[in-house]
């Protein structure tokens, strides 16, 4: 019932967990930021993906579930300062575009495939500190699950806040999202408005983030598919954002662990003590 295959794309080493009672799969590529690039349910997919994007290493995926980590958003100039040093981050940090090791597969109580990703001279310019990234994801009757371990190798507190950037198909963006979120901030005007069931991304260049939300999680309609996707994570993740681009369908509805510019403000970084690991999840699947 559960597989795990690999196959050689245009570019890329692929890997495919299968689920056949549920005519679902996941596609992984591992070099390409860990990204899941595919995850089908019932033989829909419920996922875009620019391929241009995808195969253009010079490009930021614009698709599946890229990782955020170790900041979700934006830094203002794209910097920020720790122990009175000054180090420059892009946008979403630097995991979605590394090169993640493979470390294991299961086909036992489901198709799962184990990732990783350490810290280097390289990530060290801008992130200096000692970590450990390893993400589980697992295919289980049709839902996918991420299980994700922050390890903190250092002898100091690491700061972070990851995040994921999923990317569903739907032509439609007038959506309803089923959480118990009552406001919402608003990138576009700067302002916190009252949520009220639905919202249209329409013709909203940044983005809005959920910013009261106590139950982690949100369901919602895409017009690609029939049935409704429900997301599930941890509570570390404090916030949902909400975004899309003009003429492309998809809508991102992405859990956060903090909001833009976490690193200048310094009030919500989530600390991982010296030798101790952080372990959270992230669920996904229709309802």
């Amino acid at each position: 019932m559960y597989n795990v295959k690999t196959a050689d794309d245009q570019k890329f080493k692929i890997y495919i967990l299968e689920d056949t009672a549920t005519q679902s799969w996941v596609k992984v590529a591992p070099e390409r930021g860990g990204i899941i690039f595919s995850y089908g349910v019932e033989g829909e997919e419920l996922l875009f993906l620019n391929e241009e994007t995808f195969y253009d290493k010079d490009k930021n995926v614009r698709g599946g579930i890229p990782i955020l980590f170790p900041i979700s958003g934006q830094l203002t100039e794209g910097k920020y300062e720790w122990k009175g040093k000054t180090y420059t981050m892009s946008n979403h940090g630097f995991a979605r575009n590394a090169s993640w090791e493979v470390i294991g597969q299961d086909t036992e109580n489901g198709a799962s495939l184990t990732l990783r990703l350490s810290s280097n001279p390289e990530t060290k310019l801008s992130y200096p500190f000692d970590f450990e990234v390893v993400y589980t994801y697992k295919l289980v009757d049709g839902k996918l699950t991420i299980a994700q371990e922050y390890k903190n190798n250092g002898d100091q507190p690491m700061p972070m806040y990851p995040g994921f950037h999923p990317y569903f198909k739907t032509v439609e963006k007038n959506i309803e999202y089923e959480t118990d979120a009552t406001k919402y901030y608003d990138y576009n005007d700067g302002q916190i408005k009252e949520f009220e069931g639905q919202l249209d991304l329409a013709n909203l260049k940044e983005s809005v983030v959920f910013i009261d939300a106590v139950m982690p999680s949100i369901t919602f309609n895409s017009s690609a598919i029939s049935k409704k996707i429900k997301l599930d994570y941890g509570n570390e993740f404090k916030y949902v954002v909400l975004w899309t681009e003009k003429g492309k369908e998809f809508i991102c509805v992405e859990p956060w662990m903090a909001k833009n510019d976490e690193f200048q403000r310094g009030e919500e970084l989530v600390m991982v003590q010296a030798k101790e690991t952080l372990k959270t999840k992230f669920k996904l699947g229709l309802v």
